[in-house]
């Protein structure tokens, strides 16, 4: 097997067992079975994941913005979003300065570059989320968001997001929940091996990793950050729900729900704020 690790993005190249081929993975799926024609196209390797994946995504991308919105420092003087991928989150960022948006697909990059052209503020690099090219405290806001699952291990990525964000500043961090509710009533119904309530990562399918919230705040405190709040996210994502009711209802709970529940962490993601140790 041969493994390649740039940036945030795993890419894994092997032989596949005689007489059967793999097929692609959608890559941010999170337990939803993509329909046979996304399983082609939505990859970092094109433009699916945009074209495709978010295209088809209206509730799970207005979840994000409104968790977004309530974590989020209004204003800055920089800010770096690592895993950015082709700047789906960009336009969250009007009251910052400097936005440094930083990805490792080579796609993914120059569509960004494409989009944001006409604006200054913004720097779209290539990069290596483990090995950000800027020195310590750099940055008054750091973002990352559906990266972590790509981790069996957070800690080496929070480890990095904690160094440039400077003394005082603050991470904006989602994370795929082994601890949610659906996985909670697999385990009570015989239907899943393992346990959601058991620290560590799981990997629910090759080179995707739901993490436990106790391993997530522990690698936050060895990397010097502090959770102030938490918002529990994509709440009402039920196949076949969010295809049959309207997406102002479907928002309308959300937004009510977020952060009451944002402890319990029922949901399949969660987003939390965190504040670097001064």
């Amino acid at each position: 097997m041969r493994l390649r690790l740039v940036g945030h993005r795993r890419r894994v190249r092997r032989s596949p067992p005689r007489g059967r081929r793999r097929k692609p993975l959608l890559t941010e799926a999170r337990g939803l079975e993509p329909h046979a024609s996304e399983r082609a196209l939505a990859t970092y390797e094109d433009l699916g994941y945009r074209d495709v994946f978010w295209a088809t995504r209206r509730y799970e991308d207005a979840c994000d913005r409104v968790a977004i919105r309530a974590l989020l420092p209004p204003r800055g003087d920089r800010l770096i979003e690592v895993g950015a991928g082709f700047g789906r989150l960009a336009d969250e960022y009007r009251g910052y300065g400097e936005v440094v948006l930083l990805d490792s697909s080579e796609i993914h990059v120059a569509a960004a570059r494409e989009a944001l052209a006409g604006d200054a503020r913004f720097q779209v690099l290539l990069g290596n989320a483990c090995a950000l090219p800027y020195p310590d405290g750099y940055f008054d806001t750091a973002v990352c968001v559906r990266v972590l699952h790509h981790f069996a291990d957070p800690g080496p990525l929070l480890l990095e997001l904690g160094r440039v964000t400077r003394p005082g500043g603050v991470l904006v961090l989602e994370y795929a929940n082994k601890r949610n509710l659906k996985s909670i009533a697999r385990r009570l119904l015989g239907r899943q091996g393992w346990s959601p309530f058991e620290p560590g990562s799981v990997e629910y399918k090759p080179f995707h990793f739901d993490h436990a919230p106790v391993g997530v705040r522990r690698a936050l405190r060895r990397a010097g950050l502090r959770i102030e709040t938490m918002r529990a996210a994509s709440l009402l994502r039920v196949p076949g729900l969010t295809v049959r009711l309207p997406l102002r209802f479907l928002l309308a709970a959300e937004r009510r729900l977020q952060a009451p529940l944002g402890s319990i962490t029922p949901g399949p993601s969660v987003f939390l704020r965190a504040r670097r140790e001064k």
